[in-house]
Protein backbone atom coordinates (compact mmCIF):
# COMPACT_ATOMS: atom_id res chain seq x y z
CA UNK A 1 0.00 0.00 0.00
CA UNK A 2 1.38 3.79 -1.17
CA UNK A 3 2.31 5.70 1.49
CA UNK A 4 -0.01 9.66 2.14
CA UNK A 5 1.81 12.58 1.18
CA UNK A 6 0.74 15.44 3.50
CA UNK A 7 0.47 18.91 1.87
CA UNK A 8 2.78 21.65 3.52
CA UNK A 9 0.42 24.13 2.62
CA UNK A 10 -2.75 23.27 3.70
CA UNK A 11 -2.04 19.47 5.97
CA UNK A 12 -4.19 17.36 3.13
CA UNK A 13 -3.32 13.97 2.92
CA UNK A 14 -2.73 13.03 -0.17
CA UNK A 15 -2.06 9.49 -2.43
CA UNK A 16 1.51 8.90 -3.60
CA UNK A 17 0.61 9.12 -7.02
CA UNK A 18 -1.32 12.54 -7.73
CA UNK A 19 0.48 15.64 -9.40
CA UNK A 20 -2.17 18.34 -7.16
CA UNK A 21 -3.15 18.55 -3.65
CA UNK A 22 -7.00 17.55 -3.91
CA UNK A 23 -7.83 20.41 -1.47
CA UNK A 24 -5.75 23.01 -2.48
CA UNK A 25 -4.32 22.65 -5.89
CA UNK A 26 -0.38 22.80 -4.73
CA UNK A 27 1.88 20.89 -6.62
CA UNK A 28 2.57 17.60 -5.53
CA UNK A 29 5.87 16.94 -7.14
CA UNK A 30 7.69 19.35 -4.56
CA UNK A 31 5.99 17.95 -1.27
CA UNK A 32 8.23 15.93 -0.31
CA UNK A 33 11.55 18.18 -1.43
CA UNK A 34 11.16 21.16 1.40
CA UNK A 35 10.40 20.80 4.98
CA UNK A 36 9.18 23.89 5.99
CA UNK A 37 8.10 25.34 9.49
CA UNK A 38 4.93 25.68 10.78
CA UNK A 39 5.29 29.50 10.24
CA UNK A 40 6.49 28.93 6.86
CA UNK A 41 3.85 26.42 6.33
CA UNK A 42 1.28 28.88 7.38
CA UNK A 43 2.44 32.28 5.64
CA UNK A 44 1.94 30.20 2.15
CA UNK A 45 -1.39 29.36 2.91
CA UNK A 46 -2.78 32.04 1.18
CA UNK A 47 -0.35 32.72 -1.33
CA UNK A 48 -1.36 31.98 -5.55
CA UNK A 49 1.36 29.52 -7.15
CA UNK A 50 0.60 30.52 -10.61
CA UNK A 51 -2.11 31.99 -13.06
CA UNK A 52 -4.63 29.12 -14.55
CA UNK A 53 -5.83 29.80 -17.68
CA UNK A 54 -8.67 27.76 -17.33
CA UNK A 55 -10.02 29.24 -14.58
CA UNK A 56 -9.90 32.84 -15.87
CA UNK A 57 -12.33 31.33 -18.31
CA UNK A 58 -14.09 30.35 -16.07
CA UNK A 59 -14.70 33.11 -14.26
CA UNK A 60 -14.61 35.72 -17.31
CA UNK A 61 -18.18 33.65 -18.07
CA UNK A 62 -19.39 33.41 -14.61
CA UNK A 63 -18.82 37.31 -14.62
CA UNK A 64 -19.83 37.73 -18.36
CA UNK A 65 -23.88 35.96 -17.37
CA UNK A 66 -23.91 37.78 -14.29
CA UNK A 67 -23.59 40.71 -15.49
CA UNK A 68 -24.93 40.24 -18.37
CA UNK A 69 -28.07 38.21 -16.63
CA UNK A 70 -28.90 41.19 -14.08
CA UNK A 71 -27.66 44.61 -16.17
CA UNK A 72 -29.08 43.76 -19.64
CA UNK A 73 -31.66 41.09 -18.36
CA UNK A 74 -33.13 42.13 -15.40
CA UNK A 75 -34.37 45.15 -16.58
CA UNK A 76 -36.17 43.36 -19.66
CA UNK A 77 -38.06 41.08 -17.00
CA UNK A 78 -39.22 44.03 -14.93
CA UNK A 79 -40.07 47.02 -16.29
CA UNK A 80 -39.81 49.13 -13.39
CA UNK A 81 -36.34 48.43 -13.16
CA UNK A 82 -33.35 51.36 -15.09
CA UNK A 83 -30.54 50.08 -14.49
CA UNK A 84 -28.31 52.83 -16.42
CA UNK A 85 -25.61 55.04 -15.07
CA UNK A 86 -25.23 55.15 -10.94
CA UNK A 87 -27.65 52.76 -10.76
CA UNK A 88 -26.19 50.35 -13.16
CA UNK A 89 -22.70 50.58 -11.42
CA UNK A 90 -23.40 50.01 -8.26
CA UNK A 91 -25.04 46.86 -9.64
CA UNK A 92 -22.36 45.55 -11.33
CA UNK A 93 -19.72 46.21 -8.84
CA UNK A 94 -21.96 43.88 -6.78
CA UNK A 95 -22.17 41.65 -8.96
CA UNK A 96 -18.67 41.53 -9.64
CA UNK A 97 -17.54 40.73 -5.79
CA UNK A 98 -20.07 38.19 -6.15
CA UNK A 99 -19.22 36.70 -9.22
CA UNK A 100 -15.70 36.28 -7.79
CA UNK A 101 -16.42 35.01 -4.73
CA UNK A 102 -18.20 32.50 -6.42
CA UNK A 103 -15.11 31.76 -8.67
CA UNK A 104 -12.83 31.24 -5.26
CA UNK A 105 -15.46 29.25 -3.16
CA UNK A 106 -15.52 26.34 -6.43
CA UNK A 107 -11.79 26.27 -7.68
CA UNK A 108 -9.66 23.83 -6.44
CA UNK A 109 -6.56 25.74 -5.58
CA UNK A 110 -5.73 29.69 -4.66
CA UNK A 111 -7.60 31.70 -7.48
CA UNK A 112 -7.13 35.16 -6.44
CA UNK A 113 -6.06 36.79 -9.88
CA UNK A 114 -8.18 35.17 -12.19
CA UNK A 115 -11.34 36.82 -11.11
CA UNK A 116 -9.74 39.76 -10.89
CA UNK A 117 -8.62 39.99 -14.32
CA UNK A 118 -11.39 38.70 -15.86
CA UNK A 119 -13.37 41.18 -14.15
CA UNK A 120 -11.50 43.76 -15.32
CA UNK A 121 -12.12 42.31 -18.91
CA UNK A 122 -16.31 42.11 -18.25
CA UNK A 123 -16.23 46.06 -16.49
CA UNK A 124 -14.56 47.43 -19.85
CA UNK A 125 -17.60 46.66 -22.04
CA UNK A 126 -20.07 47.02 -19.32
CA UNK A 127 -18.72 50.73 -18.79
CA UNK A 128 -18.70 51.88 -22.13
CA UNK A 129 -22.28 50.32 -23.13
CA UNK A 130 -23.57 52.09 -19.55
CA UNK A 131 -22.08 55.50 -20.41
CA UNK A 132 -23.26 55.39 -24.11
CA UNK A 133 -26.66 54.00 -23.12
CA UNK A 134 -27.21 56.27 -20.23
CA UNK A 135 -30.78 58.86 -20.69
CA UNK A 136 -31.78 59.82 -17.58
CA UNK A 137 -29.40 59.13 -14.62
CA UNK A 138 -26.19 60.47 -15.97
CA UNK A 139 -22.39 60.63 -15.11
CA UNK A 140 -19.29 61.74 -15.94
CA UNK A 141 -17.38 59.69 -18.07
CA UNK A 142 -14.63 59.69 -15.20
CA UNK A 143 -16.77 58.57 -12.64
CA UNK A 144 -17.43 55.15 -14.48
CA UNK A 145 -13.89 54.48 -15.35
CA UNK A 146 -12.99 55.04 -11.48
CA UNK A 147 -16.62 52.86 -10.78
CA UNK A 148 -15.29 50.16 -12.98
CA UNK A 149 -11.89 50.30 -10.92
CA UNK A 150 -13.88 49.91 -7.44
CA UNK A 151 -15.49 47.25 -9.12
CA UNK A 152 -12.07 45.37 -10.37
CA UNK A 153 -11.24 45.82 -6.62
CA UNK A 154 -13.99 44.55 -5.18
CA UNK A 155 -13.52 41.73 -7.15
CA UNK A 156 -10.18 40.84 -5.53
CA UNK A 157 -11.75 41.45 -2.37
CA UNK A 158 -14.29 38.53 -3.17
CA UNK A 159 -12.14 36.21 -4.61
CA UNK A 160 -9.94 36.71 -1.53
CA UNK A 161 -13.49 36.32 0.85
CA UNK A 162 -14.58 32.87 -1.24
CA UNK A 163 -10.69 31.19 -1.26
CA UNK A 164 -10.58 32.02 2.99
CA UNK A 165 -13.89 30.72 3.09
CA UNK A 166 -12.72 27.44 0.90
CA UNK A 167 -9.78 26.94 2.14
CA UNK A 168 -10.86 27.49 6.41
CA UNK A 169 -9.83 28.99 9.51
CA UNK A 170 -5.85 28.55 9.64
CA UNK A 171 -4.14 25.93 11.65
CA UNK A 172 -2.88 27.12 15.13
CA UNK A 173 0.68 27.74 14.99
CA UNK A 174 2.11 26.20 18.05
CA UNK A 175 5.11 28.34 19.46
Amino acid sequence: MAANVICPSCGFKNASGAKRCVSCGAKTSQLGAVERSAQEKLERRYQQEGFSIAWFFIAMGVQSILTAAVILGLPQVVAAIDLEGYHGMMCAIGIWFLGALLVALISPGRTFSEPSIATLCVAIPTVIWLERTETVFTLPGFLYVVMGALGVLFSLIGSYFGERIQLGPPPKVEA
